[in-house]
């Protein structure tokens, strides 16, 4: 994929930047595997907004994507590649020799017409899943497994990829897009290859509205706030933050503070991506 500039023809087109879309080679969705998507507007089912500056936007439908690729040995056709609203990488449509249908991640490097399979025996292709036990050290992988059969949760956006470091035992090392290195089982399943629309972080929007066509509302710093409706509010003229450090709206720490409480699987983490922690 590339990215393309437009003429400064208004001052919202100036330094706006938008996808090429070559790749893709259809424009429709496959009906069978669409599910229709309610906006919530970051309300729960109670009604009440749990997360903030949502709503609006363009309306979306799901499109079903298959993380856990548990077809095992049947070969599949790549018949097309398609845009896919709801996330930032590309699907493929694949067509099984079963008749089935199914989306997938779209790597880069994966064309129309080629074969891809999931089964332990495959070859190191793109598109291709296999338990990372039979992946070679160095391989680029991505739509990891966290737990065997749950289907890929890790390194699914567009452009990423994880790295294959090293297998130890029951477990391998692999060093994530975010540079945490990680160790995961052998047993679990993972994708060979790159996923595609490396350039989705290169496009600017250019402007507010476009923003809003993505289904976000407006944000309204704390600083410009007065003191009762945020702690950051309030003072004559620009004034720091002050306090020990920024707060929520709600007066918890915030922009930095570590929120991850997961003892369990710290041991499963051999460097973090963070510089000089472990």
């Amino acid at each position: 994929m590339a990215v393309k500039k437009y003429k400064p023809t208004s001052p919202g087109m100036r330094g706006r930047t938008g996808a090429t879309f070559e790749e893709i080679t259809k424009s429709k969705p496959e009906r069978s595997l669409i599910i229709k998507k309610r906006a919530t507007s970051g309300r729960n089912v109670h009604g009440r907004i749990t997360v903030r500056h949502r709503g609006g936007g363009h309306k979306r439908q799901v499109r079903r994507v298959d993380f856990k690729r548990d077809k095992k040995g049947i070969p599949a056709r790549v018949a097309a590649i398609e845009y896919d609203p709801n996330r930032s990488a590309r699907l493929a449509l694949l067509h099984y020799v079963d008749g089935e249908k199914r989306y997938i991640l779209a790597p880069i490097g994966l064309k129309v017409g080629e074969m891809v399979v999931a089964d332990p025996q495959a070859d190191i292709r793109p598109g291709n899943t296999l338990p990372i036990a039979n992946i070679p050290e160095g391989t680029q992988i991505h739509n990891i497994e966290i737990y065997e059969g749950r289907g890929g949760q890790m390194v699914r956006s567009a452009g990423t990829s994880a790295q294959l470091l090293g297998k130890e035992d029951e477990y391998a090392t692999v060093r994530l897009p975010s540079g945490e290195v990680r160790r995961v089982r052998q047993a679990c399943q993972a994708t060979i290859g790159q996923v595609g629309n490396p350039d989705h972080s290169n496009i600017k929007l250019g402007k507010a509205g476009r923003k809003r066509h993505l289904g976000f509302r407006p944000a309204v710093r704390g600083s410009a706030m007065s003191p009762r409706d945020h702690p950051h509010g309030g003072g004559e003229g620009r004034t720091p933050i002050g306090l020990p450090g920024p707060k929520s709206p709600w007066g918890k720490p915030t922009l930095g503070k570590k929120t991850r409480r997961n003892k369990r699987t710290n041991r499963l983490i051999v460097r973090r991506r963070s510089k000089g922690r472990r």
